[in-house]
């Protein structure tokens, strides 16, 4: 009976899950002392509790003996399930404001515009930019894959545990997208559908307000000041990234076994160097369009590494619209719309740079020959199939089976099986694109808008986000 208290009730049966826990809790207090007392910089502390998230993963991987299945030792799995209650936990706290923080946004900046044609423009302008970086992303995708030509020796699966999630037809989960149900659209984080309930929302209250003023006036308090105190709600919540970033970090180092790392290394290796690259396009982006990408890059660090640690992009949306409209100068509609979408659609890391070298993985394992029509059929179906997979939990496993089915491979799924596995280690990289996704796509949009405040932009006093 005591076992059982202490092994799955307690979840503290181990001395090892003690000492993890005291030196998690010490690390805590060495950010508390950094952050509050020593005042140093935001983003230095996130990076300080991003490397001691790894040096405290790797120190739990050396004492486990760096077995091939980490979950399955004991204190390990104690050690981890504690420490994803302060890590996803926090994760679950960030989203927990997505829905009320995008729709009050929406609405926020519908009923306070001049001009019905804005939105209009902004919709055209952020698929235009958003479609045309994705279609970048998988060329980016195909040419490292084939360059480090993944897949070559791997051993073949032939009974992976891995299966394909059942593929719905592009134009019907579009249709989907606009919500029947507003209140399932909540549940189901179905951000471009809440986007397009909060824009007709908006819209209805500023026709109220063409007609009558003073009937309009309610709404339009209650609304802007719903607007001011989520922001302020989520500056709260993100105040607390530097301890979270760290126990995210650990747990995931913690979980995986080297065996399983070393077993897709090349792939994962691929895959680092395609984000960089497709990262380092981003910026290029930036440039073209005369924005100093230096000044993106200070101002948008601590966002990134909170994309990196945490994995969730729609975790991060708070943070993102924060860094755009506080630091970077972005409109606070064009920022709530295109991170928005940019969140559930056309993710670069995902959707863009993951299936195209999951083809190229699978077409090496099985000898298939890469021409220019299976490179050319891989950018379309990759491409298309980024809006295919929004609002859909799973995104990476909805992806290459997307992709794969989409380039008619869809019944070698089970060979990607390995990379599956570990899943934690890639999508790390996949996540922070998409983020770094939204917010130059922001950027530029805002850009060709006319609304980019590049004074604010360029203003490196902005670069902590402070409440107001």
């Amino acid at each position: 009976m005591e076992n059982v208290f202490l092994q799955q009730f307690l979840m503290i049966s181990d001395i090892r899950t003690i000492a993890f826990l005291v030196v998690l809790a010490a690390l805590f207090y060495l950010i508390h002392v950094l952050y509050h007392k020593k005042h140093m910089d935001f983003a230095v502390v996130v990076m300080i509790g991003t490397g001691l998230g790894l040096v405290l993963g790797l120190a739990i991987q050396y004492v486990a003996g760096f077995p091939d299945a980490p979950m399955e030792v004991p204190f390990v799995a104690e050690t981890t399930t504690w420490f994803a209650m302060v890590g996803s936990g926090y994760i679950n706290l960030i989203k927990m404001i997505v829905v009320p923080l995008v729709m009050v946004s929406i609405m926020q900046v519908i009923i306070n515009m001049q001009q019905g044609k804005t939105m209009g423009r902004l919709v055209q302008k952020t698929i235009m930019v958003t479609m045309g970086m994705v279609a970048i992303a998988s060329v980016t995708g195909i040419v490292i894959g084939m360059l480090f030509g993944v897949g070559k020796g791997a051993a073949l699966v032939e009974d992976g545990t891995a299966t394909a999630k059942e593929i719905t037809p592009v134009a019907t989960t579009i249709k989907n997208l606009i919500p029947g149900n507003i209140v399932k659209a909540m549940v189901d984080s179905n951000i471009i559908g809440l986007v397009i309930f909060s824009a007709f929302l908006g819209l209805a209250i500023w026709w109220i307000n063409y007609e009558s003023k003073e009937a309009a006036k309610p709404l339009y308090d209650l609304i802007n000041a719903a607007h001011k105190a989520m922001i302020n709600m989520a500056l709260l919540i993100l105040d607390y990234m530097p301890w979270a970033v760290m126990a995210l970090l650990a747990n995931t180092i913690a979980q995986r076994g080297l065996s399983s790392i070393l077993e897709v290394g090349k792939f994962i290796i691929a895959l680092y160097i395609a984000a960089a690259i497709q990262f380092v396009i981003q910026l290029i982006l930036l440039t073209v369009n005369g924005l100093n990408p230096v000044v993106y890059m200070k101002k948008s660090f601590a966002t990134m590494l909170m994309a990196f640690t945490s994995r969730s992009s729609v975790g991060c949306l708070p943070m993102t619209i924060e860094t755009l409209t506080k630091k970077l100068g972005v409109d606070q509609g064009t920022a709530s719309f295109v991170a928005g979408f940019g969140t559930t659609a056309g993710m670069q890391g995902c959707a863009g740079i993951f299936p195209a070298l999951l083809i190229i993985y699978v077409c090496n394992v099985t000898g298939t020959p890469i021409d220019i029509t299976m490179i050319v059929m891989t950018i379309f179906v990759v491409t298309i199939g980024s809006l295919g997979i929004a609002g859909i939990p799973g995104t990476a496993t909805m992806a290459a089976s997307v992709g794969l089915s989409g380039v008619g491979m869809g019944a070698q799924f089970a060979m990607v099986s390995p990379i599956l596995a570990i899943d934690p280690i890639i999508d790390m990289p996949r996540t922070m694109l998409n983020v770094t996704g939204s917010l130059t796509n922001s950027l530029v949009v805002d850009k060709l808008m006319g609304s980019l405040n590049e004074k604010d932009y360029n203003d490196m006093s902005l670069n902590t986000l402070e409440k107001k």
